[in-house]
């Protein structure tokens, strides 16, 4: 089956959500594929703290030193100032006044501001704990009033290309320009073509790489691969993010424990009670992700221990209830046992943000013609080599609008010649179907590689054995995938090992440490 529409979105979180209703209401012919069966299935769903706003006595000077300080010096200047110029409004013009999403607010009916790690001044704005469902909910909500056609069950494959996949032998000589993408329709198991003048991939990241990870099992670093085997470029994929504060507990798993815990007063402690973040920054448990995530990270390793402790209920002094506040994490914790508002929270860190990604410039657009890249999949260079705590969900909203904005001044339609002489997918003639265990296998196999060689604290030779085993592993899984019965597991492995790979060889390239790339020499 062929699809032609103006835009192809792949991705359905916060990025992917605002680009296609910008599109929507200029009257674009647009549609957002996920893989998953269920919309809302995506890591905007499970983010927790809050998004960057225009806090009271903020400034984007402010904003720009928090960044820059958080990300080590290694963003792109160009991204930082237009996030800080044009972000924080966008919350109150676009999420509040237009989408109508309403904010946790105080007694006197003022929204409520929180503080989080490396920021200078109050300037989160969240819904209690679990702001990334209710940005994901109601926008969904609004997207489909404003008549955004959704197709859920579609897992992308690959980016259809004039170069590689026409059979007009002239497009070698053309410039390479991206035509579409073939996609699984998982139910029907059958693989069709989208053509469109644009694709926006707006697929996530990477943290189910990782065998600790916040993420969902969907974050297999899917269009960072399909982006790299169109030849697109990849930058700083050696900076991945860990999370200080997953939930550790045997039933529950990747469940964050949110920063603005820590924001709120909580404090990280060892088995004794004693707390030992002064003796990593003078920030102490506000110092950044990178350098708390290091911190707890040498306390389980000296002690011997699986997890650490976060105390909140000895220190939380809000004007709500501390269940009210993180009423989330309050009830997830009482189901697990633990109650913390008298007891301590058992946390250990997680891979949690892909801070590198497809090199895109300030308005979403890579290397490739026709290709755009937005959120936590684009790398635009403002988190440098560190994100800033609440920084990735104001990035998507403003890559959204922008990226949209873009396609509608340019609009752009690849004739209907050209598109009939791109094949349809063909299956191969002894195509084997793969034993769901070995999969499972394998993705466990990149999971501890990547957490014990490529993790939190990496050194030349982790990176090098790494290196060695992920390439037996891609050799074993690409060569299967070429006569496998496609479904959306070995699409998923596939991905997963080319990302593992891209992060391995960026981290053997670069022997500097900097933000949450630590490499020990």
């Amino acid at each position: 089956m062929r699809h032609y529409y103006d835009v192809v979105v792949v991705g359905t979180g916060l990025a992917g959500l605002t680009c296609a209703i910008y599109l929507k209401k200029a009257g674009t012919n647009v549609v957002v594929i996920t893989k998953e069966s269920a919309i809302n299935e995506t890591n905007t769903l499970y983010a927790q703290g809050g998004i960057i706003a225009s806090g009271k006595g903020d400034s984007a000077e402010l904003l720009r030193n928090d960044l820059l300080r958080a990300g080590s010096g290694y963003n792109n200047l160009k991204a930082v100032d237009f996030f800080v110029e044009h972000g924080p409004s966008l919350v109150m013009d676009f999420l509040v006044d237009e989408a109508g999403i309403q904010f946790s607010r105080s007694d006197e009916g003022e929204i409520n501001y929180t503080e989080e790690a490396a920021h200078s001044k109050r300037r989160i704005v969240h819904y209690e704990d679990h702001t990334g469902d209710k940005l994901e909910n109601s926008l969904i909500g609004y997207a489909k009033q404003t008549g955004v056609e959704f197709l859920p069950g579609y897992t992308a494959i690959d980016l259809i290309t004039n170069d590689h996949h026409s059979r007009d032998p002239q497009e070698i000589y053309n410039e390479r320009e991206v035509f579409g993408i073939y996609a699984l329709n998982n139910p029907k198991g059958e693989i069709e073509a989208f053509f469109a003048g644009y694709v926006v991939l707006a697929t996530g990241g990477t943290g189910n790489l990782y065998y600790h990870s916040t993420n969902p099992v969907s974050a297999t670093g899917d269009g960072i691969s399909m982006a790299h085997r169109a030849a697109a470029d990849i930058i700083n994929a050696e900076f991945v993010q860990f999370h200080p504060t997953l939930l550790f507990h045997k039933d529950i798993k990747r469940f964050l424990i949110s920063e603005s815990i820590r924001g709120e007063g909580g404090r990280l402690k060892d088995h004794q009670g004693r707390e030992f973040m002064k003796e990593y920054s003078e920030m102490g448990d506000l110092a950044p992700r990178d350098v708390v995530s290091r911190a707890v990270y040498d306390q389980i390793c000296k002690t011997g221990k699986e997890y650490m402790l976060l105390d909140i209920a000895s220190y939380y002094q809000g004007s709500t209830t501390l269940e009210k506040r993180f009423s989330k994490i309050y009830s997830t914790c009482i189901e697990g046992g633990i109650d913390i508002t008298k007891e301590p929270i058992p946390i250990t860190p997680a891979a949690h943000y892909f801070c590198g990604g497809i090199k895109t410039d300030i308005i979403g657009k890579t290397s490739l013609k026709n290709l755009y890249a937005i959120g936590e999949v684009a790398c635009t260079g403002l988190h440098g080599a560190n994100r800033l705590a609440s920084a990735s969900l104001l990035e998507g909203l403003l890559w959204g609008k922008s990226s949209a904005n873009d396609i509608i001044d340019n609009p752009h339609e690849i004739s209907k010649q050209r598109c009939d002489n791109i094949p349809d997918w063909e299956k191969p003639s002894n195509a084997e179907a793969f034993d769901p265990l070995l999969i499972d296998q394998d993705m466990q196999a990149i999971r501890l590689t990547m957490w014990n060689y490529a993790g939190i604290i990496r050194t030349r030779k982790r990176l090098r054995r790494a290196e060695s085993d992920l390439d037996y592993y891609a050799h074993r899984i690409l060569k299967f995938y070429k006569g496998a019965v496609i479904n959306k597991e070995i699409i998923e492995l596939r991905n997963s090992v080319v990302s593992s790979q891209l992060i391995v060889a960026a981290a053997l390239k670069n022997n500097k440490s900097a933000g949450c790339h630590f490499i020990r020499q």
